[in-house]
């Protein structure tokens, strides 16, 4: 079992002040991405990043993800992206194609042009697990995106060195 990321993460001052954020979250399923995104920008400015910093981005549903994500990081103005989504299956397998492409189109993006994308498109098999996984407590996985995302800024960092 994975241990949960619940320890305040310490920021270099430095990294907090120039660290560039964009986040790009889906419209579909806006009651559960909608509280990811929260959660997330609650994390970043608790750590000191300000608001001014980070981009967001709302686009129709997650396979807009991807596209959203090469447009930001073509225009190498972003440090690092994290994607939020939710995709619940429902009776066919449109559910599938949509959470595997956008997966694929996000690696795809980070890898071509070397930005790391923080991947929290949910996907889940109901409307409950989605519901779990943004709820208002420390199991959201937009908090967890963001934790995330102050780690690999460290690394970021260390690997300009």
């Amino acid at each position: 079992m994975l241990k949960k990321q619940t320890e305040k993460i310490e920021i270099p001052p430095k990294i907090v002040r120039e660290s560039r954020i964009a986040i790009i979250r889906s419209e579909f399923n806006s009651q559960i991405t909608e509280s990811l995104e929260r959660h997330c920008l609650k994390i970043l400015l608790s750590a000191g990043i300000k608001r001014s910093q980070i981009k967001l981005y709302q686009v129709p549903g997650s396979l807009e993800i991807p596209v959203t994500a090469q447009r930001i990081a073509q225009k190498r103005r972003t440090d690092l992206i994290i994607a939020l989504g939710a995709v619940i299956r429902g009776d066919t397998y449109h559910f599938e194609l949509v959470a595997n492409e956008c997966a694929r189109g996000c690696m795809d993006v980070s890898l071509k042009y070397g930005i790391p994308i923080i991947f929290e498109v949910l996907a889940t098999y109901n409307s409950a697990q989605a519901t779990k996984r943004a709820a208002n407590d420390s199991n959201n996985k937009g908090r967890e995106a963001a934790i995330a995302a102050l780690k690999m800024l460290k690394v970021l960092d260390q690997l300009k060195k």
